[in-house]
């Protein structure tokens, strides 16, 4: 059995969020990490943007302000998620690795794996989504209003979202478990015509879309939720895994690489 670090680093802000992801796929390439499994929250609630995402026009950016909310961009892509309650997790493993298949498809399905048993170890009996027809021709901004190809779904509706990218060689995957969900603030997250298209939107999205506590007689919280998943991911990936702590240097890598891309305009507003 493979040992992979595991790394709980709380909740933290949409840039460091970020900014920890890339630092960790860069340490994983050097050589001086293992894979990575990781699991964090946002704080305050974040509002990331997919890395050919359109702002301008999509996001409504008085309703991020008025809510609290940070935006940032994403390395993956696909579209809006606000990360409020959830756990958000990260995988981090190399594109050489011996069960990592070469398309992007059928790596979702290998790491997916991990999600999938997260569900059962919590009784919920999610699947594999494999969508009919064209996903892309859907102009929403939002992300949970389709599932895509090997994403959790439970009864029809999308229960997890991610996204994968892969640079210089490793591969980055990352996802959005909700564990509740207010999809008042979510549409006021995104521009739409009129009041009325909104909320019609907004009605509609019930049907696409369930959180954890939707499902369960007996709602559960960050940290169950968590212990659920993590014996997932061990179980689906077939992983040991060891917890890691960063030291002070690295979280200082991690603070610069926030401050010279997620916490700039230039990336989070790039499109």
């Amino acid at each position: 059995m493979e040992t992979w670090y595991y790394v709980d680093s709380g909740h933290r802000t949409p840039a460091i969020n970020m900014a920890l992801d890339e630092a960790l796929m860069n340490w994983h390439r050097e050589g001086k990490i293992p894979p990575v499994l990781r699991f964090y929250g946002w704080e305050p609630a974040g509002l990331s943007v997919g890395y050919f995402q359109k702002v301008k026009g999509k996001i409504d950016l008085e309703g991020v302000k008025r809510h609290g909310y940070e935006l940032v961009r994403r390395q993956t892509g696909g579209r809006a998620v606000l990360h409020d309650k959830e756990l958000t997790y990260s995988v981090i493993v190399s594109e050489d690795h011996e069960e990592m298949p070469a398309s992007v498809k059928e790596a979702y399905l290998v790491l997916s794996k991990g999600l999938l048993e997260g569900f059962r170890s919590l009784h919920i009996p999610a699947d594999f989504a494999v969508p009919e027809g064209k996903l892309e021709t859907n102009d929403s901004a939002v992300c949970f209003e389709e599932p895509s190809w090997y994403e959790l779904i439970v009864d029809g509706k999308k229960a997890a979202g991610s996204a994968q990218t892969r640079k210089k060689g490793i591969i980055l995957q990352h996802g959005s478990i909700p564990i509740d969900v207010d999809d008042v603030k979510l549409f006021d997250m995104f521009i739409y015509k009129n009041e009325r298209i909104k909320e019609r939107a907004r009605r509609a999205f019930g049907d696409k879309a369930v959180a954890i506590n939707q499902i369960l007689d007996n709602p559960v919280d960050f940290d169950t939720t968590k212990e659920a998943f993590k014996q997932g991911f061990e179980k689906g990936l077939d992983i040991h895994l060891e917890p890691f702590e960063l030291s002070e240097d690295q979280w200082n890598e991690v603070e610069r690489i926030a401050d010279t891309r997620y916490r700039t305009d230039e990336w989070n507003f790039s499109r």
